[in-house]
């Protein structure tokens, strides 16, 4: 079969690799879709950590085709959503409930072979069903939306409160519908790109804004802003240090700051402890999916979210290579692999 295989940092290869066999307690799964991600980019260039070589690939959804010994509750014909980050069960992390800090975690399409391949082996106790019904792109959806599921957890968002996202890519435009599903009054998005802007209102924002005009933060947070006195909850959804450091300037006093966004590993931004101190912040990281992605596939069936307006395009795995191997390109939100 054909797989994106990440041979070393800097080498991402288009491959003939054999069909995997199911182990005990495995599915086979015939990929229908599989999501080209931000952190497919950071595991090319090395800044995220990763154990190649490996074939790419953790935002996916497919057919079981066949099933290992020991499966239960699966068949041959059913459609499945893989989460793609297996824990341990046993760390202290574990044991405490946040499996997400699990000591012992890999994941599918990073540490082992993912979905940007024809057929990907998921693990019985990592697969969600899916209806059959349901558009396969939208299946390559749950696991970014259970990211994301975490951070509004985590934001706690009260009904009828200010939420600023900071990033106009699939993770902020899905973070911008689940913060108004969530309850939030006033949804604004920040991104430079004008076409994501419009992008934002048409998928729930109540505003955007462009922070390249003018006074950014007076703009959000000043007497005839956006958000006068600044944001209950703010949402870092870009992962670059400029908007990690305008985060905790848009907060309101006693506000909540949300670091959803992947940063390279190592890089450092500029913060001050007595801003933090003297306006009581509340600063989270968010990581991955814990516990969130069995709710993510519910969300997906329900069609409680906008997905196909976040499809840039469909591609073909062919493709796949060169659209990672270069940064996100003007106004593009999603791109699938889809065979």
């Amino acid at each position: 079969m054909k797989a994106v295989r990440l041979d070393a940092v800097g080498e991402l290869f288009l491959k003939d690799v054999d069909r995997p066999k199911p182990g005990p307690g495995d599915l086979l799964v015939r990929v229908e879709a599989s999501g080209i991600c931000g952190t497919d980019r950071h595991l090319l260039k090395g800044e995220f950590p990763s154990k190649p070589p490996v074939t790419l690939g953790h935002e996916f959804c497919g057919i079981v085709e066949e099933l290992g010994p020991d499966v239960q509750g699966f068949r041959p014909g059913m459609r499945v959503t893989g989460d793609p980050n297996i824990v341990c069960g046993r760390c202290v992390h574990c044991q405490n409930g946040r499996i997400n800090l699990c000591r012992n975690l890999t994941a599918i399409g990073i540490h082992r072979d993912g979905g940007l391949a024809e057929y990907v082996i998921v693990p019985q106790q990592q697969a969600h069903e899916l209806p059959l019904s349901l558009k396969a792109s939208h299946g390559a959806f749950c696991e970014p939306i259970a990211c994301c599921l975490h951070g509004i957890d985590i934001a706690d968002i009260q009904a009828g409160s200010s939420v600023i996202v900071l990033g106009g890519g699939v993770i902020g435009l899905i973070t911008v519908q689940l913060a108004r599903l969530a309850g939030a009054a006033r949804v604004v998005l920040s991104t430079r790109q004008a076409v994501k802007r419009e992008l934002a209102e048409r998928v729930g924002a109540t505003a955007s804004i462009d922070p390249t005009q003018g006074d950014f933060i007076a703009n959000v947070t000043g007497p005839d802003g956006l958000l006068p006195g600044g944001a209950d909850v703010v949402i870092e959804c870009a992962g670059v240090a400029e908007t990690v450091e305008q985060s905790f300037q848009l907060a309101r006093p006693g506000g909540t700051v949300v670091i959803l966004g992947v940063m390279a590993q190592g890089e450092k931004v500029a913060v001050e402890p007595f801003d933090i101190l003297f306006r009581e912040l509340k600063v989270f990281g968010s990581f991955i999916n814990p516990f969130t992605h069995r709710r993510a596939a519910e969300l997906v069936a329900s069609g409680a979210l906008d997905l196909d307006a976040l499809i840039s395009r469909e591609v073909k795995l062919a493709e796949v290579p060169a659209i990672i191997a270069r940064p996100a390109g003007p106004g593009e939100v999603k791109i699938l692999y889809v065979p």
